[in-house]
């Protein structure tokens, strides 16, 4: 399904240095990699920017070696000879989970729209149950009416009818109507397992994406989780 970046988009890139000096962002130590091998760029639009910094035994990406390339977080980023790069954990060497951050958008609308179809449907199938019974003693008087017999048995099963059908209506209604709680509940217990902090998992409320993606970071103090890019 098709994510609606607009919400997230920085309003500045990020840089990671990726080499084997300590001075980098990322370190990886490595004999085949050079002090400072290479540079991954997150750009204003999202889309991540490898570039190889003049290093000794290159830089590839998916077997060919590049010197400025776009990347995907599941190309296969090799740094000199055998070193495999992790795009993912490079950009978390930064604290950064804004593609995770992102896709909570559709969890919260999936949720919303879930919570609110079902409310809605239950509420309909309560009234029907209890409206449709009280409406059948008519239907069967007028079949009575039309037949133009006054079977004592006809009239006994109207009678019957009359007495028992809004007795029913009522019961079904009312199991209905019981239904719902159980069913909000699950879902609940669901939206709490998958709208949390991607990084430390801590549950976000029902606080809605848009509001929680001006926080731009997590707001718990051990995590600090960057959200959106400032």
């Amino acid at each position: 399904m098709k994510k609606n970046w607009e919400h997230w988009k920085p309003v500045r890139t990020m840089i990671v240095r990726i080499g084997k000096a300590s001075d980098n962002d990322y370190v990886a130590n490595d004999p085949c990699i050079s002090r400072h091998h290479a540079r991954l760029t997150r750009e204003a639009n999202g889309s991540l920017l490898l570039e190889d910094l003049d290093s000794t035994n290159g830089t590839y990406v998916n077997g060919s070696q590049i010197l400025k390339k776009r990347v995907v977080p599941t190309d296969t980023v090799t740094l000199g000879n055998s070193f495999v790069l992790n795009i993912s954990e490079v950009l978390k060497s930064r604290n950064d989970y804004c593609e995770e951050f992102a896709a909570l958008k559709e969890v919260y609308d999936r949720y919303i729209e879930a919570k609110i179809r079902i409310q809605s449907s239950n509420q309909f199938k309560t009234r029907l149950f209890q409206a449709l019974p009280f409406a059948l003693p008519g239907v069967v008087g007028v079949a009575v009416g039309f037949m133009g017999k006054r079977s004592p048995l006809f009239l006994g099963i109207s009678l019957l009818i009359a007495i028992c059908a809004p007795a029913a209506g009522i019961y079904l209604g009312a199991r209905q109507s019981a239904k719902i709680p159980r069913q909000l509940q699950d879902l609940a217990d669901q939206f709490k397992t998958d709208y949390v902090c991607p990084k430390c998992g801590t549950f976000l409320g029902e606080i809605p994406w848009e509001s929680l993606s001006n926080k731009k970071h997590c707001p718990v103090g051990s995590c600090k989780a960057r959200w959106v890019n400032e």
